[in-house]
């Protein structure tokens, strides 16, 4: 099997709030997901989806949870990636990644996340440390997951112009306001950042940023337009942000939702959209099957 007949979920999770606290998890709003996801729990999804493989992302800042998911992707035949996390700004950085590497679950370490939006500073991403942290993960061949939003967006063009050999995927479309209906400053740095072509869009994280009880593919829509056209079908993946997407649908919602919002794609747009680009991106060729 290869990126011309996979279909990959770019970008889903597994957590266990008796484990890890998740500082993101705070509120309420959050009690429908606060309880342990795992892999059994995503595998009928995947199979009632035709999805032949995913990438596991990161939702703490410990490196003991990165090591947990690349034992996971070991021994989970459909989890085919890890992004990972690591201190950036350590100086030992280098020794944190090279030690994930090269364990005996090394090779799914495909990419590293850090939760940018949550830190106070917007120009967290142009910091000295951080820019050596990344650069370290350009020379391991490892992606970078950007987590952030239009508040970031100046930071982030800035970061990814100034690190050209560094390969950038934006998570979630940079979370922009689709409940709004607009969101400006999205619209104003996002085509910017289109015209670095170190970068990649994931189609994730849509849905709980528009209205959780209301939204239809026509909230998405605007947005998803505007992303096609900057970026080309041939930058961007899906991605399902299971089980976050639990909080305003399902599984199922979230890839008709997209189908929908996108419109007519060729054949080859398709499959790009649905894996070969996430299958470039990190790389998948390179990792086992099952």
């Amino acid at each position: 099997m290869d990126e011309r007949t996979e279909r990959i979920d770019a970008h889903h999770h597994f957590w266990d709030p008796r484990r890890y606290t998740y500082p993101w998890m705070a509120g309420p709003e959050m009690d429908p997901v606060r309880r342990a996801f795992g892999p059994r729990d995503m595998q009928p999804m995947v199979d009632a989806a035709d999805i032949t493989g995913t990438v596991l992302v990161q939702t703490v800042s410990d490196e003991n949870e990165t090591r947990e998911f690349l034992r996971i992707a070991a021994s989970t035949p459909f989890v085919r990636g890890v992004v990972g996390w690591v201190d950036l700004t350590s100086p030992a950085v280098g020794d944190a990644l090279d030690a994930l590497l090269t364990g005996d679950d090394g090779r799914f370490l495909v990419g590293i996340r850090h939760q940018v939006h949550d830190e106070p500073d917007p120009n967290w991403l142009c910091r000295d440390d951080v820019r050596r942290g990344l650069r370290t993960v350009a020379e391991r061949g490892l992606g970078y997951d950007l987590l952030v939003r239009a508040r970031e967006l100046p930071a982030t063009v800035e970061t990814v112009r100034a690190l050209p050999e560094l390969n950038f995927v934006v998570d979630h479309i940079a979370k922009p306001a689709i409940a709004a209906g607009a969101d400006e400053p999205w619209a104003e740095w996002m085509p910017v950042l289109a015209r670095c072509p170190n970068v990649t869009v994931k189609l994730s994280g849509m849905i709980t940023e528009a209205d959780w009880s209301a939204w239809t593919p026509d909230d998405l829509r605007p947005f998803v337009a505007r992303v096609h056209e900057w970026f080309g079908a041939d930058r961007l993946m899906f991605g399902s942000d299971w089980p976050v997407c639990l909080l305003a649908g399902t599984y199922e919602s979230v890839i008709e939702g997209l189908t929908a919002a996108i419109g007519t794609l060729s054949a080859a747009e398709t499959a790009a959209l649905f894996g070969g680009t996430a299958h470039a991106f990190y790389r998948l060729g390179d990792r086992p099957t099952g």
